[in-house]
């Protein structure tokens, strides 16, 4: 998660938006693990993982969304991935830079 705090920071100001979610945990072991591993982005929390479970696929962390301005899903990455490698910050910034989508 360190690269994901880099990104974060790093890119906040541009408008990329980071939301960690955690499912099938207690929120007290979340706020606690979120603090020990000093995350620097929001935590959601879906305590009975209904949300992530049935409506996004999610059964397993981590699982990296990408969602436009308009909320349109535009793609997602299963499983753990280095954020601070040129290619995929290079992803990241050409979203943020990209028009936003004629409806």
């Amino acid at each position: 998660m360190p690269s994901v705090n880099r990104l974060y920071q790093d890119l906040k100001q541009k408008g990329l938006e980071v939301l960690l979610v955690s499912f099938r945990e207690s929120a007290a072991l979340v706020k606690r693990t979120a603090a020990e591993r000093g995350y620097v982005a929001p935590v959601l929390l879906d305590e009975s993982g209904e949300v992530t479970g049935k409506l996004y696929g999610v059964w397993g962390p981590p699982t990296a969304y990408f969602v436009d301005r308009q909320g349109q899903l535009l793609g997602r990455l299963v499983g753990p991935h280095d954020w601070s490698a040129p290619a995929a910050r290079k992803l990241v910034e050409a979203l943020l830079a990209a028009p936003p989508a004629k409806r």
